[in-house]
């Protein structure tokens, strides 16, 4: 029987999310030399071939993929175990460490603490907040138990990957954020699809880019990125001077003097708010109570623009 070496497995897979020895060896802190050494002696252990030259890198034969299916399960269980061991050794006891984005931390995350203070008082919750793309990776990382990122759409089975666990906490309204001079910033309420002549301002990569494109997809269009942003205050700034128009979320509830928010009606695109967290991780007693104290924030109805 093939010896199944869990540290060197977990070498392997971050081998396989990060794509070179060099950005294996930076991500777990360890020599080059280390990471090939336990890579081979992994490889002889199992009697198998796991890696293969592919120019000036290696890549993972499909003995390795072949590997790596069996061996998430095997994570997932040490997680389950790590999760029942902590629930019995600590009951309501424990630490939390959320990484979110930044709108979510007032919104969701503050009132989450605030209720768990009167409810479990015992469970302490340490708040990260990174930009929504990172959060997977912090996750997968070990650096947060939980991650709050954001999505188009709803996370489906089809789709999920086998290292997390997710969930929408929230489908948030997307208003548009108007120059108080546009002909749309007042009189009926406006259609995204009457925006597909506009210049548009949204991120250049990452979820919130996704679900700009997304939604203006939706509505039968693509939409003329003119700037790119990434922070509310510069978008607005740019909206307010007439150099675009943009997807504003509900619940940042960001305002600024010179720009007109409008509602896009019943057919109003959504962004989710996801939440996330390692596949069999969920069932630990102090991540199962933030998740659950993480639901109990949001907000039954969302307030107008």
């Amino acid at each position: 029987m093939s010896e199944w070496d869990i540290k060197k497995l977990q070498i392997l897979r971050t081998l396989s999310e990060r794509g070179t020895v060099t950005a294996t060896a930076a991500t777990l802190q360890m020599t080059p030399s280390a990471v090939s050494q336990q890579l081979s002696n992994l490889a002889k252990q199992l009697g198998v071939p796991l890696l293969e030259a592919h120019g000036r890198r290696v890549r993972l034969t499909d003995a390795a993929h072949l590997v790596l299916r069996h061996a998430e399960a095997v994570f997932a269980q040490l997680e389950r175990a790590d999760a029942e061991l902590a629930a019995y050794v600590h009951g309501e006891a424990g630490e939390v460490r959320v990484g979110a984005f930044s709108t979510a931390v007032p919104a969701l995350v503050v009132p989450a603490v605030r209720a768990l203070r009167e409810a479990a008082p015992g469970i302490s919750v340490r708040v990260r907040e990174t930009e929504a793309a990172e959060a997977y990776e912090l996750l997968a990382a070990g650096e947060v138990d939980i991650a709050l990122s954001l999505a188009a759409q709803a996370p489906a089975a089809a789709d999920a990957d086998a290292r997390f666990t997710r969930e929408s906490l929230l489908a948030d309204p997307l208003d548009v954020a108007l120059p108080e001079e546009h002909p749309l910033a007042s009189g009926p309420q406006p259609r995204l699809a009457d925006l597909a002549a506009e210049p548009w301002i949204f991120g250049g990569s990452g979820p919130w880019s996704e679900i700009t494109r997304a939604a203006c997809e939706g509505a039968g269009f693509t939409p003329e990125q003119a700037h790119s942003a990434s922070g509310w205050t510069a978008i607005l700034a740019m909206v307010e001077a007439g150099m675009g128009v943009a997807l504003v979320p509900r619940m940042a509830a960001v305002r600024r003097d010179g720009v007109a928010m409008r509602d896009l009606g019943p057919d109003r695109p959504r962004r989710h708010v996801i939440a996330a967290v390692r596949r069999g991780a969920a069932g630990g007693a102090a991540v199962s109570r933030v998740l659950a104290a993480l639901r109990e924030a949001v907000p039954t109805r969302s307030p107008s623009p």
